[in-house]
């Protein structure tokens, strides 16, 4: 539903005071839904079409019921497309969609300009519309059980890639028969003109490395010969998979690289998106009678609940004591002692070596370059930061100290790799017997046990012979493995 003109005409002036703040931008498209069409486009990700799959079907229900019983509210969401597509709530109050404006714009900003999402799809509502469309085919043809059961193994692993990865890599796929042998043999072939060729591939050269390769091969080496962190292109290149299946895998991995920047910068994207709807708000957009619902809402969006980690808040305050470091000294020693923090926003609008330093922040990092550049003992006292742990005895999270290493080291810790275990390919041939070795690089987090046995089991269905992890359990080495039918657990 198109907007109404009250409203339309409020976005061309949040648009407009947007841009003249210096955010660039994709043209921004919102539609107007009930709070059911909300819910069904937050359980697709933000998109309007997606694939046929119970777990969409999950996420709805499990939205609505926690929107029904009052425990959560979405306010805004937002597209990484060209044009942007962003949602507005029927209902909601005026000066809710005149925030929500504000705070997209800025993550339109952020989409546009943070190179973490250059390489995304910035076409990728019709590229999911598109998924849907093949997904449909092959349930036509393979049946909605194996399609599905299919589908479930692929999305279990659909965080098995290389998050850091600029994009997911176009690995080539040699089509003329020579390349397609040369590739079958592991050899390194290079695309030349034909006249070319005997120069740039000489036979002897090939010859060699097949000898080379055939070496490691009567040695048991390691295939791949260095860890492969992006399991998902491993298991396409070299899993014994049908045609629908591989396409069904290549799918679910490019959404998974589309998706991968979200994850790495979820602190700075909201921090972003929050700092500039509250400047655009307070500064530009706000009538007198506004005010108190503007604070409620913000106070709302930036409260801090227990040992959970706000990244609105985090983002935010950083951003802002990026900005204040960035200005200190040009007002002098009266600028350094005033303890009133608005006074020194207030200074900050009018210099420009602090905005200045933000727009280059949000231009480059993400959330662990962030925080481990930026993060300094002065914030994490001011903003009173702490580390915790589960205690046994009371069954409870308590606070363990505020020591800022620790902090520091801590936070890091749970941004690094999008929170994500880091698990490599090490091995494809293990045994001899075309066996898959995963290893799980440690970083003094166990895994969890149960979901590692059940994502042997989705590895399996996918690889089609057993499967291996091997990982740190209590401080001792383990492998992990599952065959078709049984695990077993064996210490190294």
């Amino acid at each position: 539903m198109t907007l109404p003109d009250e409203l339309a005409l409020e976005q061309q002036r949040v648009s407009a005071v947007a841009a003249a703040a210096g955010l660039d931008f994709f043209q921004v498209i919102f539609e107007m839904v009930d709070w059911e069409q909300m819910n069904t486009v937050a359980a697709y990700d933000g998109f309007p079409v997606r694939y046929p799959h119970w777990r969409f079907g999950m996420a709805f229900d499990q939205i609505s019921k926690s929107y029904s019983w009052g425990l959560s509210k979405i306010y805004e969401l937002v597209i990484n497309n060209d044009p942007c597509y962003a949602y507005l709530l029927r209902g909601n109050s005026f000066v809710d969609q005149k925030l929500v404006m504000a705070h997209v714009y800025a993550h339109c900003d952020f989409f546009k300009n943070n190179a973490w999402f250059a390489p995304t799809n910035r076409r990728m509502v019709d590229a999911l519309a598109g998924h849907a469309t093949r997904v449909k085919r092959h349930i036509d043809r393979e049946g909605q059980d194996n399609v599905e059961r299919f589908l479930d193994a692929c999305l279990s692993l659909e965080n098995l890639i290389d998050i850091h990865a600029a994009y997911a890599p176009p690995r080539r796929k040699p089509d003329a028969e020579a390349d397609a042998e040369a590739a079958k043999d592991g050899v390194v072939r290079y695309d030349a003109k034909a006249y070319m060729d005997p120069f740039i591939n000489p036979p002897e050269v090939l010859a060699e490395q097949r000898l080379e390769l055939e070496k490691l091969r009567e040695q048991d080496a390691p295939f791949p010969l260095r860890p492969e962190r992006d399991v998902l292109w491993f298991l396409l290149e070299h899993a014994q998979l049908k045609a629908w299946q591989r396409d069904l895998l290549a799918m679910i991995r490019n959404e998974a690289y589309y998706f991968a920047p979200q994850r790495l910068t979820k602190v700075m994207n909201e921090g972003w998106a929050s700092y500039w709807h509250s400047r655009l708000m307070t500064e530009k957009l706000l009538e007198a009678s506004e005010i108190v619902d503007f604070a409620e809402r913000h106070a709302g969006a930036m409260a801090m609940q227990g040992t959970q980690l706000n990244p609105y808040k985090l983002g935010i305050e950083l951003f802002r004591d990026i900005e204040d470091r960035w200005n200190r000294g040009r007002f002098g020693k009266e600028y350094e002692e005033c303890d009133d923090r608005e006074k020194r926003r207030a200074w900050n609008r009018e210099l420009g070596q602090g905005r200045d330093k933000i727009f280059q922040v949000r231009q480059t990092y993400n959330d662990v370059t962030f925080v481990a550049e930026f993060l300094t003992a002065e914030f994490c006292e001011e903003q009173k930061l702490f580390t915790y742990a589960f205690n046994p005895q009371t069954g409870r999270k308590e606070i363990t100290g505020r020591d800022f290493g620790e902090i520091k080291s801590q936070l890091l810790q749970s941004l690094a790799n999008g929170g994500q275990p880091i698990i490599e390919v090490t091995n494809g041939n293990f045994r001899n017997r075309g066996e898959l070795v995963l290893t799980h690089r440690h970083d003094g987090q166990d895994l969890n046990l149960a979901r590692a046995y059940e994502t042997l089991v989705n590895l399996h269905r996918v690889w089609g012979r057993p499967v291996h992890i091997e990982t740190v359990v209590e401080g001792k080495g383990r492998l992990l493995s599952y065959d078709g039918e049984k695990h077993e657990a064996e210490e190294l």
